[in-house]
């Protein structure tokens, strides 16, 4: 803890140094990003009350303002999002509010922001979804030539108590502290790599208030990136030790392999794989019955605050929604793509997925959950209005239907989006 302290104010100093330094130019803007979304789900998440489709409608409305100076900036963006006709008609929150000082490479910023760090999968906004992953955080750090080093550290409570320890459980974020490291080094203009190590803190849910115990889980990896030309690689390997909240050890890790062709300016290839290991012993009872397996270690990879949708299958089956008991049975995701871009403006993806668990499903007789097909379309009206729309089809197998405790092996999902990004001023003095 001392160590993290003394580094902080080491890169504060250094951002004050440079903040001596009289402003030159000023900038302030405020832009939107509007969208609305329909969605038809037909077996694409797990039954409730033995119904296993839904439509429904919902918009996510960002206003953000911006200020940078030669040594300042700062961002507020207050935001109304839910589901249409929904009690209450949504609700209200604020996205983002930070400042920042900054200069000569080094900069220090705190408040509520957007974290997004390599492919996203580790840490990400999450976009997609309506309540997108923001963080109370401060972070510190330098940019200068091929090397960047960021420092983060978080500390969450409920109240500004005066007494009553630091209890913190049904707060507004998932962790109760959080501190991490993101180095990258580029040594060639198309070679990258990243080295992240993650200390999270939860609270233990199975000690009362006054045992009041902290439970920390590291995750550390890498991520490298190889683009020559039209054509690129990525590769990743992280790993998760320490405790849960429940106070189990874990014994977690993933790796994955992408590679991408950009053939033609109209055509692009993709494929690529992922491995995320899963609890052991997984077991799910039958429909209407109850049932528990004992767990004494935790082997399910959690990519933690990572934007999920873009990696586990469109119809967010996967790490978006909990499984019975809480468990992981891990997954496996083998896929291939294809983009095309008729023209300017409009672009079309298709692309194929075999998903399979990392662990046996008991009374299941094979790993695979089934195969996948996504249908998107992109259409660019204009420089501020994006149409786009999709469509997703599995057909999954027994295995999926135990996981989906459902009778219902052939899975659909669509929907329809419209977003608005207008720029209402951006002016300069």
């Amino acid at each position: 803890m001392k160590k993290t302290v003394t580094l902080f104010l080491l890169m504060l100093c250094g951002v004050l140094t440079y903040a001596q330094q009289a402003d030159t130019l000023k900038t302030f803007s405020i832009n939107a990003s509007l969208w609305s979304r329909g969605e038809f789900r037909d077996g694409a998440l797990p039954a409730e009350n033995g119904v296993d489709h839904a439509a429904f409608l919902m918009s996510n409305n960002v206003i953000g303002m911006n200020y940078s100076g030669k040594n300042l900036e700062a961002r507020f963006s207050p935001k109304f999002f839910g589901i249409w006709g929904a009690k209450g008609s949504g609700g209200m929150a604020i996205e983002e509010a930070w400042f920042g000082l900054k200069g000569g490479g080094w900069f220090l910023r705190l408040g509520r922001q957007k974290l997004s760090y390599d492919d996203e999968r580790i840490i990400g906004s999450n976009d997609w979804a309506m309540a997108t992953s923001t963080h109370d955080i401060v972070k510190a750090g330098f940019e200068l030539g091929k090397h960047k080093l960021h420092i983060l550290a978080a500390f969450n409570q409920n109240n500004e108590n005066t007494n009553g320890g630091t209890y913190y459980i049904n707060g507004g974020q998932a962790y109760k502290n959080m501190q991490a490291m993101w180095y990258h080094f580029d040594p060639l203009p198309q070679l990258g790599a990243s080295l992240i190590f993650m200390n999270t803190g939860m609270q233990n849910i199975m000690l009362t208030e006054e045992e009041n115990k902290t439970e920390y889980q590291q995750l550390f990896g890498i991520y490298a990136s190889w683009k020559p030309g039209n054509f690129g690689l990525q590769a990743s390997y992280y790993r998760q030790t320490g405790h849960d909240e429940n106070g189990l050890p874990i014994h977690a890790w993933m790796t994955s392999a992408e590679a991408d062709w950009r053939a033609f300016d109209w055509l692009s290839l993709n494929t690529g794989f992922f491995f995320m290991s899963g609890d052991e012993n997984f077991f799910i009872p039958a429909q209407g019955a109850l049932g528990m397996a004992r767990k004494t270690e935790v082997r399910g990879f959690n990519p933690i605050f990572g934007s999920h949708h873009q990696f586990y299958g469109a119809m967010d089956f996967f790490y978006v929604n909990t499984y019975y008991g809480g468990n992981t049975p891990g997954l496996q995701d083998y896929h291939a793509g294809i983009r095309l871009r008729p023209l300017q403006a409009l672009s079309l993806g298709v692309s194929y997925h075999l998903l399979a668990t990392a662990v046996p499903i008991e009374n299941a007789s094979t790993l695979v959950l089934g195969h996948e097909v996504e249908l998107e379309a992109s259409w660019k009206i204009s420089k501020d209005i994006t149409l786009m729309a999709g469509y997703s089809f599995m057909n999954g197998t027994e295995t999926m239907q135990l996981l989906k405790r459902g009778d219902e092996d052939r899975l659909r999902w669509a929907w329809l989006m419209l977003m608005v990004t207008p720029q209402f001023l951006n002016h300069k003095w």
